[in-house]
């Protein structure tokens, strides 16, 4: 599995994907790791399917027992399926998660592992010296929904905002913003349910310094396609199988 690190400047932001012995039929995703000091943060760790090449990933950056703390943005298999193989290998963690989905996460397997319920209003996690926000992103696509981010390194950890559905190796950051679109239309035009969401989020992440923006399909945004992106979403009709009355 693939590792590119993000910011490494007193605290680490690293992405895990692209592996090339993922079987063709499971969707591409990318996991990201925030170490700080001598804890680390893994965020959205993935699908039972990836839990060994993730694993084998993470030990070449930290030890398995730093790994203090679990985010997973919403309950989707994608997402979080390998909890139950985590629960194992980490029996001292702290999971934290939309409140609404506590039930339906257990379905994954949780007997170790704590859980640590986020507020529909969000809030912020300690990791070492380093403050890291949850930001609300309630019905993009999930109706509990975070994303994560970090002032210092200014990165938003996006979710399933931004993401885009490619083959297994495609670049890891946007080259071409305007041919990136396509790859992305579709995916947020039925995925992302409510406009009203949508423009409450834009209006929220807007007033973040933002210089990546991290989602946990397809490729990186950075720099000046950040905001193209939100220029770009800000425009777009979400939820259009279902025709307005």
């Amino acid at each position: 599995m693939l590792s590119t690190k993000l910011y490494d400047q007193g605290h680490q932001w690293i992405m895990f994907g692209r592996d090339p012995s993922k079987p063709e039929a499971i969707i591409d995703t990318n996991q990201y790791m925030v170490i700080a000091g001598e804890r680390a943060l893994l965020m959205d760790p993935g699908g039972i399917e990836v839990f060994a090449p993730m694993l084998g990933a993470i030990l070449h950056h930290v030890d398995v027992e730093k790994i203090t703390d679990l985010f997973a943005s919403h309950q989707d298999p994608d997402i979080i399926s390998s909890l139950g193989l985590w629960d194992q290998a980490l029996p001292h963690a702290v999971l934290h998660a939309p409140w609404l989905w506590q039930g339906f996460l257990t379905h994954f397997g949780m007997n170790n592992i704590n859980y640590r319920a986020i507020p529909d209003e969000g809030g912020s996690l300690q990791l070492g010296s380093l403050t890291l926000e949850f930001i609300p992103a309630h019905y993009l696509h999930a109706s509990g929904n975070f994303h994560v981010y970090d002032s210092v390194a200014k990165i938003l950890m996006s979710g399933d905002v931004g993401a885009a559905l490619e083959p297994t190796g495609a670049p890891v950051f946007v080259e071409d913003f305007d041919e990136h679109v396509n790859k992305m239309k579709l995916f947020h035009q039925r995925w992302m349910p409510s406009n009203r969401a949508k423009n409450d989020w834009i209006k929220r992440v807007r007033q973040l310094d933002i210089e990546y923006m991290a989602p946990q399909h397809g490729r990186i945004f950075k720099g000046d396609d950040v905001k193209r992106f939100l220029d770009w979403f800000e425009n777009l009709e979400v939820g259009t199988v279902v025709s307005a009355a």
